[in-house]
């Protein structure tokens, strides 16, 4: 899922160089926190070397240890995500699979409820 999320967000850079300026401040906010709570994302097992250090790892753990995260990230995320569906396109989201795809050795379902599909094991 990282390489989906992180080629999305290169995509939205390209797109659209604004988008930054929401992003950073929910990136560092996380960092922050995952800082105040102690949480080391390298200490999650992950599927593929290129996966260590993930912030979705440090976001996952703020979730399970933090009611003020979890109440910071139930309001701001939706708002992150509404911004991020409206600079991609259909084929953004396509693209940003294939590359995890590549890159993991990893296929990608079909179901587009949510940015990014589902991963699931070659």
């Amino acid at each position: 899922m990282q390489h989906i999320t992180l080629r999305l967000v290169e995509i939205a850079y390209q797109r659209r160089p604004s988008f930054r300026i929401l992003r950073e401040p929910f990136r560092l906010g996380m960092l922050f926190f995952s800082t105040l709570y102690r949480i080391d994302p390298n200490e999650y097992e992950v599927r593929t070397p290129q996966c260590r250090g993930c912030m979705r790892f440090r976001k996952l753990a703020l979730k399970e240890r933090s009611s003020l995260f979890r109440s910071l990230n139930s309001f701001f995320n939706p708002i992150f995500d509404r911004h991020l569906e409206r600079i991609l396109t259909e084929e953004g989201l396509q693209e940003a699979k294939e590359y995890a795809g590549v890159s993991t050795g990893a296929s990608i379902s079909t179901d587009d409820n949510a940015i990014g599909g589902r991963l699931t094991s070659s």
